[in-house]
């Protein structure tokens, strides 16, 4: 006959941690009143009938009797839950540890099966948060290595406007490096120019230029503002992002555009001159007149030289991507002393660079050709190629050429690399900027100064 149970309940019996208390006092208890009525029933009642000369010797027994009790009592209730307190109290230091963000501890799995299974559940608790802070450990030092390597610069502020976290390159822009946090914004304003500093304190975000060291290119940089509350108290936080590269950039997209769609209409109105001409020529060949000759002439020519100057422009235009390989620097500076001279400072780099041959060689050509024609003695045009580290630890290769010539005024160097721009008579403006887009292609990058006592240096640096 099946019998069943109601509520579910297991046949597998456990006793529970309070099941066990109860049954340990009720023990105690028993074993107390059971040893007093043993002692009590007979001794007693007769002693208790004696005269008042045999009370003391009663109320003695009496108290024997109630302390054996206490002690048996007390030494069953120890021993069944001496394991249920030393559980506990290494419960309560493993959460104590817990509450100081301390995951290491591990309790002992012992005694009753209900202790075992707090103390295995306590164990896996903290191998979880271990390795939850672990992992979150790693996220934020993943997190502080790319904000740091960010070339962007991140200021984060308190309310009272005094600086918590910075990172790199906020460092590098503010103190030349050095350490800022737990300074105020305004003390550090002190030391930075003055349109820097209008624009920090800005409550709004936006476009903002400053100008270059060196005679070189305005810089142009982008501010924004963000504000959120953490710990009951509001943070600012600052980014810096430098735009000049990618303003350039989107300029130079927008010439290339205009430049395609002039070189297509002019090639269309060119070829069918050219033509033409080529026609006339064999239809009036019988005349032989000496005006329309020079006519012929002078057609084909211009043709021939709209042609050229169309050439020059798409050359600009569709820059292909360069194609890199292994260049020997010995082989390249042979090959520039064949077109122009110079002088070669220092030692050339042991390691072979990977960069496009011929458009970087068409770089170096054209910059020692203008070295030549700054005014400059032969003798004075120099040419170095090292290896370079970045203050960033990215290693690549320095080039840099000198000349003694007349240098540039400031306005000159402010718009030199820009397309169209010429100071020569008879120049397009886009010797300096092609070189410009090779560099950048090879995401190098290239700069222009006048030296302390005479002539113009340009550098070139471009990444191994």
């Amino acid at each position: 006959m099946a019998i069943n149970l109601p509520f579910n309940v297991s046949l597998n019996v456990r006793v529970a941690l309070r099941t066990k208390l109860i049954l340990g006092t009720v023990i105690a208890s028993v074993s107390g009143v059971l040893l007093s009525f043993l002692l009590l029933s007979e001794p007693l009642s007769e002693s208790l009938t004696e005269p008042v000369q045999g009370q003391g010797r009663q109320w003695g027994e009496l108290a024997l009797i109630i302390l054996a009790t206490i002690s048996l009592s007390w030494a069953m209730s120890y021993f069944v839950t001496r394991k249920l307190a030393t559980s506990l109290m290494a419960l309560e230091v493993g959460l104590l540890n817990f509450k100081d963000n301390d995951f290491s501890i591990s309790i002992p799995v012992s005694g009753d099966e209900q202790l075992s299974a707090l103390a295995t559940l306590f164990n896996e608790s903290a191998a979880s948060l271990r390795q939850e802070r672990q992992y979150i450990y790693q996220r934020e030092l993943l997190l502080d290595k790319v904000i740091q390597s960010s070339p962007n610069v991140m200021l984060l502020l308190d309310d009272a406007q005094r600086i918590i976290y910075a990172n790199d390159a906020a460092r590098h822009l503010f103190n030349q490096g050095s350490r800022i946090e737990g300074l105020s914004l305004l003390t550090l304003l002190e030391s930075v120019s003055d349109e820097l500093s209008r624009a920090l304190q800005n409550p709004k975000g936006g476009l903002f230029s400053l100008a270059a060291s060196d005679d070189g290119e305005d810089e142009t940089w982008h501010l924004s503002r963000g504000q959120f509350l953490l710990n009951g108290q509001y943070h600012h936080l600052l980014l810096l992002k430098q735009m000049t590269h990618e303003l350039n950039r989107q300029e130079v997209a927008v010439w290339k555009k205009v430049i395609r769609i002039i070189s297509h209409e002019l090639n269309n109105s060119v070829a069918p001159i050219a033509s033409m001409v080529n026609s006339g020529r064999m239809i009036t060949s019988e005349l032989n007149d000496p005006k329309l000759k020079m006519i012929f002439d002078t057609i084909e020519d211009r043709t021939n030289h709209l042609s050229q100057f169309i050439f020059n422009y798409a050359r600009f235009a569709k820059l292909p991507l360069p194609k890199k390989s292994v260049v020997d620097w010995h082989k390249l500076t042979e090959q520039l002393g064949q077109h122009y001279s110079f002088k070669l400072e220092g030692e050339l780099p042991g390691s072979q660079g990977s960069l496009d041959l011929i458009q970087m060689e068409q770089v170096l050509l054209n910059l020692l050709k203008n070295a030549h024609e700054s005014g400059s003695a032969a003798d004075g045009v120099t040419l170095s190629i090292e290896e370079s580290t970045l203050v960033d630890g990215t290693s690549g290769i320095s080039i840099e050429i000198n000349d003694e010539g007349a240098g540039m005024s400031p306005d000159v160097l402010k718009q030199a690399l820009l397309p169209f721009y010429s100071t020569k008579q008879s120049g397009t403006g886009l010797g300096l900027p092609l070189c410009r887009e090779i560099i950048e292609a090879h995401d190098g990058r290239i700069s222009m100064h006048n030296r302390d006592n005479v002539g113009l240096c340009v550098r070139v640096w471009l990444p191994q």
